[in-house]
């Protein structure tokens, strides 16, 4: 467990970077601020060093929201997954907070992408500062060489985790051009720390999106290395293993469109009975189980912790968002009334809460965030459900449709769908496509409120058989459901049907400016080499 109290004394962020946090200037100014101490200090003895090391966890679940001191869960602690949801179709925008996501009305000063980015940089430039200190801990012999070597796996592991959120976000995907020599984003992987780091850093601009994907496989290679393979109690979820480093390789891989490689990474923890033998993920019995029990469950490879005490608060906290807490993010018609979405399906019942109490006009909720007002949802990152589908996928995108890619598909798809004559076959599927598409709508449905459905929308985006349609048979973003033109009429289960006069959030295609975030202002205006390099349209 994170040990919450002393971090918030001990903070790692001993010079922030000057680079990426304009809004923080006063943390480059104030070279030792008041809540934090001396870098030799900072990795002098092992406790410390285990501090620095929770420091990471603490950085990359919350940081802080342009403008004020209030903490928000960018990167990890709850906004990941709130903006992966809101900048596709299935879950709705009841109230304002997250239409500039999607709309018009988005821009280079809006606080959703400052804060994103923002928080990430500061995130990672705590890790490379600690990663320096561990290293210089293991020189001293403050730490044995293995456990400086644990926590650089831990720092990079969480680093990983970061630049894939900047390039989902603010890059285009890596097939838009042949050899991924696209602008990603900007790349440093030692501490930010002095003036002349700053410059230096500064003239460096952005990186290819190849050069980011590189490093962050080089990262995950050496945590696979370099991680134990489970840990005791929550921290086996809460802290990076080598199973979850494995298991981020595979979505990583997906991203790349190197099939093999997922293969490869996906077989190293799913055996003959679909169970890890690594770390001994596997899936809990029922849909609800990870949701259940944050902390105790088979299935979460990897999540953020969050506390009473230590969360992202009532502007940001995933049950503030999804439940009738505040009731700002429902579940669309657009995912409740699809097709391929049965009405017997389990996690209709199991995760999806049913009350028009929350607001009149939209009677379903997801049910994954029961925390309510003491905000203790853990946000999950990775799921060994997800680790199944994408072998599947990557089984079908090698091999076409085999028993295997069926199998894999049906592990996780026949705890929901427990009737036989609902359950698939291989014989279900006359072809290729039919056998991906069930795979792509069972991500849908699996991860539905995780998150993950711009992360698809992303990648899935230069695919020429099974891109995500924006406008008919162009690649893009879907049309999305207005809450205005609502009611509780309007979501049919499995029925097929959305009324076009629900659809009124206007789709739009990838060549538009809005696919990618723009690089923020408080970047841009002191960063010449970033001003230059801003994402078209902006």
């Amino acid at each position: 467990m994170k040990q919450n109290k002393i971090v918030k004394i001990f903070s790692i962020g001993v010079i922030t970077s000057a680079l990426f946090l304009t809004a923080c200037d006063k943390d480059v100014l104030e070279l030792m601020p008041l809540n934090s101490v001396g870098y030799e200090d900072a990795f002098k003895t092992p406790a410390m060093c285990e501090l620095s090391m929770v420091g990471c966890y603490d950085a990359a679940q919350s940081g802080y929201y342009p403008g004020n001191d209030q903490r928000r869960g960018y990167p990890f602690g709850a906004a990941s997954i709130e903006q992966g949801d809101m900048r596709g179709e299935d879950m709705l925008n009841v109230q304002a907070f997250f239409a500039i996501t999607y709309g018009s009305t988005y821009g280079t000063s809006s606080p959703n992408g400052q804060a994103l980015w923002e928080c990430t940089y500061q995130m990672i430039n705590k890790i490379n500062i600690c990663i320096e200190g561990f290293q210089l801990a293991a020189t001293k012999g403050t730490l044995t060489e293995a456990k400086a070597k644990e926590y650089e796996g831990e720092a990079r592991f969480l680093r990983a985790l970061g630049y894939h959120e900047l390039l989902i976000h603010f890059a285009r995907p890596y097939k838009e051009t042949a050899d991924a020599s696209h602008f990603g984003v900007p790349l440093n992987i030692v501490p930010i720390n002095s003036i002349d780091k700053v410059e230096a850093a500064k003239s460096a601009g952005r990186a290819t999106v190849k050069q980011v994907y590189d490093q962050i496989i080089q990262d995950l290679d050496y945590a696979e290395a370099n991680l134990p393979e489970t840990r005791t109690g929550g921290l086996k979820i809460s802290r990076a293993t080598k199973g979850a480093a494995i298991g981020l390789k595979t979505r990583i891989y997906q991203h790349t469109g190197n099939t093999d490689k997922v293969i490869t990474e996906a077989a190293k923890i799913v055996g003959a009975t679909f169970e890890s033998p690594i770390g001994g993920y596997k899936l809990t019995a029922n849909p609800d189980g990870p949701f259940l029990s944050n902390s105790g469950n088979t299935e979460s490879m990897f999540s953020i912790e969050n506390t009473e005490l230590d969360n992202a608060t009532v502007n940001g906290s995933l049950s503030q968002f999804y439940t009738s807490v505040r009731s700002l993010v429902s579940l669309s018609p657009v995912i409740y009334n699809a097709d391929f979405w049965l009405a017997t399906d389990k996690r209709r019942t199991l995760l999806i809460a049913n009350s028009t109490a929350y607001n009149a006009k939209t009677p379903y909720w997801t049910n994954k965030y029961p925390g309510k007002e003491k905000m203790t949802d853990w946000s999950p990152i990775l799921r060994y459900a997800e680790v199944l589908l994408n072998y599947a996928e990557a089984e079908v995108r090698k091999n076409g449709n085999t028993q295997l890619a069926v199998d894999l598909l049906n592990k996780v798809r026949n705890r929901s769908v427990t009737e036989a004559a609902n359950q698939y076959t291989l014989a279900t599927f006359p072809d290729t496509p039919s056998l991906m598409k069930a795979i792509l709508n069972e991500r849908r449905i699996e991860f539905l409120a995780e998150g993950r459905r711009w992360a698809d929308i992303h990648r899935l985006a230069k695919d020429p058989n099974y891109f995500v349609a924006g406008n008919p048979g162009v690649s893009g973003v879907p049309a999305k459901a207005n809450f205005g033109n609502l009611a509780v009429s309007t979501w049919n289960a499995a029925s097929g049907v959305v009324a076009a006069s629900v659809l009124t959030v206007k789709a739009y295609d990838y060549s538009d400016k809005r696919f990618v975030f723009p690089i923020p202002d408080s970047e841009t205006s002191t960063n010449p080499k970033l001003k230059e390099q801003q994402n078209p349209g902006w």
